[in-house]
């Protein structure tokens, strides 16, 4: 292994293997920190954990752990990679395992760059921009778990860190890799270890990732793995071997828990053409909606790919949470999602796509998925993927936001054929 990766949810875990992936690696996704070695053709091992909103301390833990299993596989390099909305509360997680990873690998300095140009992320003057609105105004403020109300990204990890944040503004960005490495080695000697890097195109986040090719760990969305590749082929380790993904034939099924604007938009185009189950939060608490319910609803048109959705007004989701509390209607929904996979899996459903990254979580764990190959990409950051363990099944797990809003459908046609 070259790269080792730690990622704090499923669906971006896959983005970031689909980024490798499409850049030459031979890249794996494993669900959890594997109990044996890596298969020695894995060049990019992505470790999956859903660690972006338990408490601090045990995700620091969890990236700790995957960290040491990384480097035990050889890894030269470790990404911890996080959301491109940079999705955490004020007390963390990011900066707490920036940090802790920083003191295991005895890193002098790590890049903070949550940029995704292809999905509209971009960082300006530290400044982080949604298809061109400030973070805080561009519906991310209505997570309903981490509500990210300040755009400037040094002071919101100022808060979850101990030292001071640094940053490479992007006029030092535009004069390029050596540039960009000087800048990175000024922050250093000022004692700054976490350095937030501005990044507005594609080609920023190579001319970054070309100066990190020393870095011990790099941080960001799975946009600042567009350069590290061309680390590796300079060196002339890569093999060209890629990955192996073969399509389902089969029943298929749309399970959506996101709640962010994107997935409501592609719920609602999608139950225009296929049939659709709405979860309400009540139901499921009092036990009125079951995921034998939802079962029994989707096998009775399991022809027409259904969906089931909870997908809801954040008004609504932020009532429901009153009433019932956030984090145990987060439990509830979560279970509910999982239990329903399993059993349309047992059932003879070979094709699953799933909305919202705490859902793909709940779901790739009830599941008992141990690791996915990686194939091809339904949209920017959205790869199909096969999974290996009891179950062999095709999955798309996707963030909330991600997907164009005709998604579901190409989706399913990704994964195979009825």
């Amino acid at each position: 292994m070259l790269l080792g990766c730690i990622a704090d949810d499923f669906t971006g875990a896959s983005d970031l293997a689909n980024t490798l992936a499409k850049a030459g690696m031979a890249t794996m996704q494993f669900v959890g920190i594997p109990g044996d070695a890596a298969p020695a053709a894995c060049e990019a091992g992505v470790v999956a954990l859903k660690s972006r909103t338990i408490a601090p301390a045990d995700a620091v833990a969890q990236s700790l752990a995957a960290c040491d299993w990384l480097l035990a596989q050889g890894a030269r390099q470790i990404l911890f990679k996080y959301c491109s909305t940079f999705d955490s509360t004020r007390e963390g997680n990011i900066g707490p395992v920036a940090e802790a990873l920083i003191d295991r690998l005895g890193a002098d300095v790590a890049v903070v760059c949550p940029v995704f140009p292809a999905t509209g992320r971009t960082l300006f003057n530290g400044h982080l921009f949604v298809n061109g609105r400030l973070l805080n105004e561009s519906g991310m403020q209505n997570h309903p778990l981490t509500p990210m109300t300040d755009p400037d990204i040094r002071r919101w990890l100022g808060h979850q860190v101990a030292g001071a944040v640094g940053l490479v503004p992007y006029a030092t960005v535009r004069q390029g890799t050596a540039a960009i490495a000087a800048a990175l080695a000024a922050e250093a000697g000022a004692g700054r270890r976490l350095a937030v890097v501005d990044a507005v195109a594609d080609d920023d986040l190579v001319a970054i990732g070309a100066a990190l090719g020393d870095a011990r760990l790099v941080t960001g969305g799975s946009g600042i793995a567009l350069g590290l590749p061309a680390n590796f082929k300079a060196k002339g380790l890569l093999s060209g071997r890629g990955t192996s993904f073969s399509p389902a034939t089969g029943a298929a099924a749309v399970l959506s828990g996101s709640c962010s604007a994107q997935s409501r938009a592609q719920v609602v185009a999608y139950t225009a053409r296929h049939p659709g189950l709405l979860v309400q939060p009540d139901e499921v608490i009092s036990g009125a909606m079951t995921p034998k319910v939802a079962f029994d609803h989707v096998m009775g048109r399991i022809g027409l790919a259904p969906m089931v959705y909870s997908s809801a007004d954040p008004d609504e989701v932020r009532a429901a949470q009153e009433r019932h509390g956030q984090a145990e209607l987060a439990e509830a929904i979560e279970t509910f999602f999982g239990e329903l996979a399993v059993m349309l899996a047992d059932a003879g459903v070979t094709r699953l796509a799933v909305g919202g990254g705490e859902t793909s979580g709940a779901v790739v764990t009830a599941l008992e998925v141990d690791r996915f190959h990686i194939g091809p990409e339904i949209d920017p950051g959205v790869p199909a993927l096969a999974a290996e363990g009891p179950r062999p099944i095709r999955l798309a797990l996707k963030s909330g936001n991600f997907g164009a809003v005709d998604f579901y459908d190409k989706a399913l046609a990704a994964l195979g054929a009825p």
